[in-house]
């Protein structure tokens, strides 16, 4: 994994693949997204998707904030990089979309977990288990009899008490 986020940076890419693939494709589903400014220096707007819009029923609509970094579809707080209505957004005003992507997907960062060696793990075979220091026990109580049929654990109430019958089950 090292070797491949080398490699990532020689080619000069900035973030991990992962993001940048998500990326591409958030910036082609951003060109069908219709964005409104309602504070060009607070910058929040209004993104409309019309991706996706079935007749009938209204285009879907989601607050942006990038001064302080909140977005009503939630996905930029749950994945730490922009979704495509923040790319839509940051077209809309020409600002650096990269800016929003968190600092855990460049690959700098990245490449600091797999620059440590990992030591070689020996063959399970050959593992030493130390001997067990005492016995267990299992809990008979707790095994169930597989040839029984399966005893309800469910509480009866008045609902499960059947009227009494006279015992005649056949008309005849």
């Amino acid at each position: 994994m090292g070797q491949q986020q080398v490699n990532q940076m020689e080619a000069r890419h900035v973030f991990v693949e992962d993001v940048r693939d998500e990326m591409v494709a958030n910036c082609r589903m951003a060109r069908s997204i219709n964005v409104e400014i309602y504070s060009r220096r607070h910058e929040t707007f209004c993104v409309t998707e019309t991706i996706g819009c079935r007749p009938g029923i209204p285009p879907r609509s989601y607050g942006v904030d990038l001064q302080n970094r909140q977005y009503d579809c939630r996905r930029f707080q749950t994945l730490h990089y922009p979704c495509a209505h923040v790319v839509a957004a940051c077209a809309k005003v020409n600002l650096n979309v990269e800016q929003f992507v968190d600092d855990v997907y460049i690959l700098e960062r990245t490449l600091r977990v797999w620059e440590n060696e990992f030591p070689v793990l020996p063959d399970l075979f050959t593992w030493e288990v130390p001997p067990m220091t005492f016995e267990l026990v299992p809990d008979i109580r707790l095994s169930r009899n597989p040839r029984s049929r399966p005893q309800s654990s469910r509480i009866s109430n008045e609902m499960d008490i059947r009227e009494k019958s006279d015992g005649k089950r056949c008309g005849l």
